[in-house]
């Protein structure tokens, strides 16, 4: 097996299980973290922070086959380079006309955070527009945008001739969630859809059809909802049984909770549900919902639930039918704060909705299993040639549209797959809030890597690996990136894969002060496109696969050796820590002259940090190599060959008579300690030895390594090659300022004998 940088051996089990509970104290630790001064340091990390006329972004549509990223903001929409989104960014101005904005404001709403146009939905209409809607100062509206064929046509303009209303499309309230899909000329939304935030409803607007919704003040169909998000799933080869599914959280329906509780949820509807024709005319007959369970399971049946969903993300697979489906969830408990991610399969949601419904006689019962006779065809069935053969949801019978109304949830919920979550985070500062997925190449097969996004401006990078089998899942936490300067609420994210510089692509609101910036992270930054990591097998601990083997066929060693000498009694420290911030140290010796390593044994004398190994007391026993490994994952990575001399303390009166004697050889050489050329015992050298820096070594209240006295030696060293330097400049200027004296001097004297000889009187 081709392991990661290739320098694996794999851990007995004596040390692995001496270091388990170290290891699991690390399982909340990214084995990489980047600070926001590091991130922008590596230049993977591009800023735009905005518009002094433009806040509050709202939505993104990415366009990777144009080559922009198109964002939703307060009265504006914005279109970027997804090369570099600060070069030729390009605006539209749509805020709401002074009427709107003066009703608005005369309605009670907050004139700067309410009554504006923020833009809530962008989607592509056609090959030439996009279709956008926004708040319009509580007065919903949409319009076209018009982008042009190609990328070179450069065009961007609204086409303010023809707008439409936007009720049943866009919220009202700019602070209120709302999720749509534009297909077929069709627009799916679930938003709220009155001025007071009362009428919640999953819409299809647009298209030739009438428009149509869900049942109206009906808690059953839809209790106080907050949408996330809509997908398209193909049901089978027949695109008549097309479903759309859309994923939001709500109130417990009353008699399924004891108290106020949120559930999450999974609905889905017919793309060809056209309504009823005596019954539910204009409404869905094909809406059924069912709970997204994700929870940890507990003792005696008692689970810890995460029932806030906040996104949803669906990694597409070979079979279209049959997406992975993640899903970031939050606590509602005032108990505790906490996130997961929870995985599903489309198998267990379709098995879900063949039933048994949710049922109950009167409001005093509790819901059950509908165990009665189920209509034909069965609701939420679509109108198709492959199930039923109607034509049409308004051939249905009234039986079934009745009992479609009655029952629109599901009794049986959605578990996840293995049951749990993929991703626990309870004992962090942090929430999740947004998720996006890549499918990542590996030695060892695809992996899915997710990038979480959370409420304090943070992105975790995380992949799933199994322990054994797919039913055991371990979470990697890669890296945690900090990609803003102040903590700051993640409300967006989408990644493009099909430029050439993958990037991900943020967008945040700071202070909830409606403003807003965003940032992309490039290609070098989300997991390397240059690395190769075996992540099932391999060890995880460093990021260098190819560069090593690059090394390794050119001959060259990739183990840092070093060389450092110490002094008898005094104390040393052994500076090594492993590159991953979840590994641990593991330490051994080896003396000289021997070929078996044995592992290093703590007490008071030799003690083991974070950062490296503390000997307190050298002895001359210690004379000999130390190995430092990194170990994660039941793997052991090599990553320092330290060779450790000790000087016996009766040497230095030997050693300080020979410095006495000008032509006696000294001991030991200048030189750097990590110089493996470097003799200390040698007499080959004919420099002098500094034994005030031999004596310094002794009980040094400050000094740690020979390393860092050296770094003084050679600092003090320098200083004096400067001042030496400098006296022999000011020596040379004064020489010279000498000899420009006495040439002036002689000079003046010559003068002075010519004008004497000038004046003197001739002889006659």
């Amino acid at each position: 097996m081709d392991y990661l940088c290739r320098i694996l051996l794999l851990l007995t089990a004596t040390v692995l299980l001496g270091r388990m509970d170290a290891q699991q104290a690390k399982s909340n630790v990214p084995r990489l973290k980047l600070s926001y001064k590091e991130m922008l340091e590596s230049n993977n990390l591009v800023t735009f922070n905005g518009l002094a006329n433009s806040s509050a972004y709202h939505t993104f549509l990415l366009d990777e086959e144009r080559g922009r990223l198109f964002v939703g903001a307060k009265d504006h929409i914005l279109s970027f380079d997804l090369v570099d989104i600060t070069m030729n960014n390009q605006l539209i101005s749509w805020p709401p006309s002074s009427t709107r904005r003066d009703e608005c404001k005369w309605a009670g709403k907050d004139l700067q955070k309410e009554c504006a146009n923020f833009i809530k939905v962008l989607h592509p209409y056609n090959s030439t527009h996009l279709y956008a809607c926004g708040t319009g100062a509580f007065h919903p509206v949409c319009a076209y945008v018009e982008v042009g064929k190609r990328p070179e046509d450069n065009i961007f303009r609204l086409e303010s001739s023809h707008m439409e209303n936007g009720r049943g499309k866009s919220p009202y309230d700019p602070k209120l969630l709302t999720a749509s899909l534009l297909i077929d000329g069709e627009l799916y939304a679930g938003t709220s859809a009155d001025f007071m935030g009362r009428d919640f409803a999953i819409f299809r607007t647009l298209g030739e059809h009438h428009p149509i919704r869900t049942e109206q003040h009906d808690s059953r169909w839809l209790n106080d909802p907050r949408f996330v998000g809509v997908h398209l799933i193909p049901e089978s080869d027949n695109p008549e049984d097309d479903k759309i599914y859309l994923f939001f959280r709500e109130n417990a329906i009353d008699g399924e909770h004891a108290g106020k509780a949120t559930h999450a949820r999974i609905g889905q509807l017919c793309k060809n549900d056209f309504g009823g024709h005596r019954s539910l005319v204009n409404k869905w007959t094909t809406f059924l919902k069912a709970r997204l369970v994700c929870s940890v399971p507990g003792f005696n049946g008692i689970d810890t639930h995460f029932d806030e969903l906040q996104d949803v993300f669906l990694m597409s697979s070979k079979d279209p039918k049959n997406p992975v489906i993640y899903a970031v969830f939050t606590t509602s408990s005032n108990i505790f704060k906490g996130s997961a991610v929870c995985m599903y399969n489309m198998a267990d949601v379709r098995r879900v909705f063949l039933g048994p419904y949710a049922h109950r006689d009167g409001p005093n019962y509790q819901w059950v299993p509908f165990l009665g006779r189920v209509p034909y065809p069965r609701p939420g069935t679509c109108p198709s040639k492959t199930f039923g053969g109607f034509d049409s949801t308004k051939d249905l019978p009234d039986d079934v549209i009745t009992f479609a109304r009655s029952h629109p949830a599901m009794y049986n919920p959605v578990y996840p797959i293995n049951n749990r979550p993929i991703i626990i985070k309870t004992d962090v500062d942090y929430q999740f809030t947004q998720l996006v997925v890549d499918k990542v190449e590996a030695e060892d097969g695809q992996y899915d890597v997710m990038f979480i996004g959370t409420d304090i401006g943070t992105v975790l990078k995380v992949v799933s690996i199994p322990r054994g089998t797919w039913h055991d899942l371990e979470e990697v936490l890669l890296e945690e990136m900090t990609v803003f300067r102040q903590p700051t609420v993640i409300t967006a994210m989408e990644l493009s894969t099909k430029q050439v510089n993958r990037q991900l692509f943020i967008l945040f609101v700071l202070n909830c002060n409606l403003i807003s910036h965003q940032l992309a992270i490039k290609n070098g930054q989300l997991h390397g496109e240059t690395r190769r990591q075996d992540i099932r097998n391999g060890d995880p601990l460093t990021q260098c696969s190819d560069l090593q083997h690059e090394d390794e066929l050119q001959g060259r060693s990739v183990l840092l050796d070093k060389t450092v000498y110490g002094v008898e009694n005094s104390s040393t420290f052994l500076e090594c820590s492993p590159k991953s911030q979840r590994a641990l140290t593991y330490w051994q010796y080896q003396r000289q002259g021997e070929d078996r390593k044995q592992e290093i044994k703590w007490d008071d004398r030799v003690l083991a940090t974070d950062q490296g190994l503390l000997i307190r007391s050298l002895q001359p026993r210690d004379s000999g190599i130390f190995y430092c490994h990194a170990v994660e994952h039941g793997f052991m990575q090599t990553l320092l060959r330290l060779t450790l001399q000790v000087i016996a303390a009766d040497h230095l009166d030997e050693l300080l008579h020979r410095n006495n004697d000008p032509t006696a050889l000294a001991p030991l050489s200048s030189e750097a300690p990590g110089n493996s050329g470097a003799n200390p015992l040698g007499s080959s050298t004919n420099q002098k030895v500094w034994y005030r820096d031999f004596l310094s070594l002794l009980n040094h209240p400050n000094l740690n390594s020979v390393d860092d006295l050296c770094e003084q030696v050679w600092k003090r060293e320098r200083k004096q090659r400067r001042q030496k330097a400098h006296m022999m400049q000011a020596s040379q200027q004064h020489a010279n300022k000498w000899k420009m004296l006495q040439e002036n001097n002689n000079k003046k004297g010559r003068n002075r004998r010519t004008h004497e000889q000038q004046r003197a009187p001739r002889s006659v």
